[in-house]
C-alpha cells in the first residue's frame, strides 16, 4: 500500500487532543493540501480561517451558548463539539464564498433559477473535497482531526463569527492537533453492499 492509501486507511475522527502545538510548517502544509483540491471550473471559491487561543475559546463559548436552544440529542452533540474545539491547539474553519453561485450565470449563460442550485451544489462539492484533502494531509503528518458536522445546525452563527458571508452554502469546522487517544476505526460496509457495476 502506498503512502497516500495508507493515510486514507489510517485517518480517524479524533475529538480530544493533547496540548502539543501544531507547528506553523505543518499547518501550512495541510492548508496547502486543502487548496490543491479539485474545484468546479477552477473557481477555488473556498476560504479557510485559522483560530487559536482567544478566538478558539470564543467559538467554543458560542457553540455552548447556542446548544441550549436545541433538543437534548442535538444539544449534547454541540457541547461535545465545543469540547473538541477547546481541546485542539488549532481549529480550521472552511467556508465557500458563493462566488461561483453569483458568477455562474455569466460563465454558462444559463437561466438564473437553474444556475443557483447547480452552482451551489458544485461549490459544496469543491469545498468538501478541500476538507477531505486537509484531513488526509493531517493524518500523513501524524496529526489528528475531526470534521464537526453538527455545527451546520448553527451555520449562520459560525459564519458570522469567522467573518464570512452566508452567501455560500458550505461551512466546516475542523479541530486539529495530536490525539489524546486514537480509537479503532468503525467497521465499514463491504464493497459488495455499496458498489454496483453496469456493463
Amino acid at each position: 500500500m502506498n503512502d497516500t492509501l495508507q493515510s486514507i486507511q489510517n485517518r480517524r475522527s479524533v475529538r480530544m487532543f493533547t496540548d502539543k502545538p501544531v507547528s506553523e510548517e505543518d499547518l501550512q502544509t495541510i492548508l496547502q493540501a486543502a487548496n490543491q483540491a479539485p474545484s468546479a471550473h477552477n473557481q477555488q471559491s473556498w476560504r479557510f480561517v485559522v483560530l487559536r487561543d482567544k478566538k478558539k475559546s470564543e467559538l467554543a463559548n458560542l457553540v455552548n451558548a447556542k446548544a441550549e436552544s436545541f433538543p437534548k440529542p442535538s444539544c449534547v452533540l454541540l457541547r461535545l463539539a465545543s469540547r473538541s474545539i477547546v481541546s485542539a491547539p488549532v481549529v480550521i474553519a472552511a467556508a465557500n464564498s458563493g462566488e461561483l453561485i453569483s458568477r455562474g450565470t455569466e460563465l454558462f449563460k444559463v437561466d438564473k433559477g437553474i444556475a443557483q442550485d447547480f452552482f451551489r451544489i458544485m461549490e459544496i462539492q469543491s469545498s468538501a473535497a478541500a476538507v477531505e484533502n486537509l484531513l488526509i494531509a493531517a493524518t500523513s503528518l501524524g496529526l489528528s482531526a475531526v470534521w464537526l458536522g453538527v455545527l451546520v445546525l448553527i451555520k449562520k452563527d459560525v459564519l458570522e463569527f469567522i467573518g464570512e458571508t452566508p452567501d455560500g452554502e458550505f461551512m466546516a469546522v475542523i479541530p486539529v492537533g495530536y490525539a489524546a487517544k486514537i480509537g479503532q476505526s468503525p467497521q465499514k460496509r463491504p464493497l459488495e453492499m455499496i458498489v454496483k457495476y453496469l456493463d
